[in-house]
């Protein structure tokens, strides 16, 4: 065996878990601070003030940049992470979602530089996306890749379960700030506090990934000499309806998680009367939510198959999606925060499985490249414009057809997995 092949077989379970979780929590929590900015903060400092709806959808626009960029993210990332090897691939994509976020936080806002201010926000927004783009299917592939047996899915939700922890952080360092200094204090400077605290969390990233090795599945990509030459070439003309199938699967994840946030938040606070500490203080209860229904949906999909598994969640959300309007628009607390668990349920059933079903979808030479784009596909479809129909929908034609809409996804969703039988191993389906 190879030195690095030993490398490689030498890697703890808990180092591969707690590199993959602390990655992605990283990468996520820098993303939803993005997200909870630009509902309560972009709005007023960095776009015209003139019309506040105007400035919210605006800001809802520079937020949907980053879903286009992590495709993008996912064609670089990929190439090199399917290339040069997923641990050098993870720590360049991590530095990449950092600068960007820190560099948020030292922005100068429309009443300082004008109009340069949302061009300079939406330039780092790219980052966000591009970093992102390459993170998640890294991350992903570092805890599957080193699974034991019968064990996939539930190496695989580590990752996943950065997602919760982030929004966590996020929602919690804005909830803080609320709590800690008065609007005028928060509009000033304090909003700048998240973004500028990603430097220490990107510092404790870093030095757990740069102590991981290779994982065993791309050593022996390399000791068959399987490298593709160009990984995103080869995804395209071998493997495109895994890339069309494996979007469509995830579709309806997407669409209920933003669905759940960036739109909840938004209509909670503008239209329902709650304040914005007391929204937070509802999403981040719900969170809790979203987190604990990881485990199970791994120990789900381990022993049922990752497609049966989501099949079953996606049917789910499709029912709950002809509840989302009657449930949220009663405006209640009761049940708005029934509305919140019974989502953020569902969220953690659906996203708890599906990275370790997306990456099932290909061969390990184009692995990264394969799942990150699928992943990052379905964020441009199911995310990057949710917030903005949503709010169209509800304004225009009231929040039973928000739940249509979710509706429609989930049900898009099940018709893929029920066409992908053929292109996941057999203990996945």
């Amino acid at each position: 065996m190879s030195e690095a092949a030993t490398q490689a077989a030498g890697n703890k379970p808990r180092t591969v878990l707690f590199a993959s979780l602390i990655g992605t929590t990283i990468e996520f929590y820098d993303f939803y601070i993005y997200a909870t900015a630009a509902v309560l903060v972009f709005p007023r400092l960095f776009f015209p003030a003139a019309d506040p709806g105007a400035a919210t959808l605006q800001s809802l626009a520079t937020f949907a940049i980053a879903f286009f960029a992590r495709p993008v993210g996912s064609a670089v990332f990929g190439h090199f992470g399917d290339r040069v090897g997923r641990k050098a691939t993870l720590v360049a994509a991590l530095l990449t979602m950092g600068i960007s976020t820190i560099l948020i936080g030292m922005l100068p806002t429309y009443a300082q530089i004008g109009v340069a201010a949302p061009l300079l926000l939406a330039l780092c927004r790219f980052g966000q996306g591009l970093g992102l783009g390459g993170e998640w299917g890294g991350a992903v592939l570092l805890a599957t890749e080193n699974a034991p047996p019968g064990k996939r899915a539930w190496y695989g939700m580590f990752p996943q379960l950065g997602a919760p922890i982030g929004f966590f952080l996020s929602g919690g360092v804005f909830l803080l700030l609320g709590e800690l200094m008065s609007d005028e204090a928060f509009f000033a400077w304090g909003w700048r506090i998240p973004f500028l605290a990603s430097a220490l969390l990107v510092a404790v990233g870093l030095y757990i990934r740069l102590k991981i090795t290779e994982t065993p599945d791309f050593q022996k990509v390399l000791d068959q000499k399987a490298r593709v030459k160009v990984p995103m070439v080869a995804v395209l003309r071998d493997h495109r309806r895994a890339l069309v199938l494996g979007t469509l699967t995830a579709l309806s994840t997407f669409v209920i998680f933003y669905l759940m946030t960036v739109f909840a938040l938004t209509w909670g606070t503008a239209q329902l009367g709650y304040t914005r500490q007391e929204f937070l203080v509802l999403q981040l209860f719900a969170v809790v939510f979203f987190a604990l229904t990881i485990p199970p949906s791994a120990l789900l999909a381990d022993s049922r198959g990752r497609r049966s598994a989501m099949m079953l969640v996606s049917a789910a959300i499709a029912v709950f999606g002809l509840l989302y309007g009657p449930l949220f628009g009663a405006g209640g607390w009761v049940a708005v925060t029934l509305f919140m668990v019974l989502g953020m349920c569902l969220v953690g059933f659906t996203y708890g499985p599906l990275g370790t079903l997306l990456a099932e979808m290909f061969p390990a030479e184009v692995r990264y490249t394969g799942a990150s784009l699928t992943f990052n596909f379905a964020g441009i479809l199911g995310a990057s414009v949710a917030p903005y129909i949503a709010l169209w929908l509800a304004t225009n034609h009231g929040l039973e057809f928000v739940g249509y809409y979710l509706s429609g996804a989930a049900l898009v969703s099940l018709v893929a997995l029920a066409l992908a039988k053929s292109l996941v191993p057999s203990d996945a389906r």
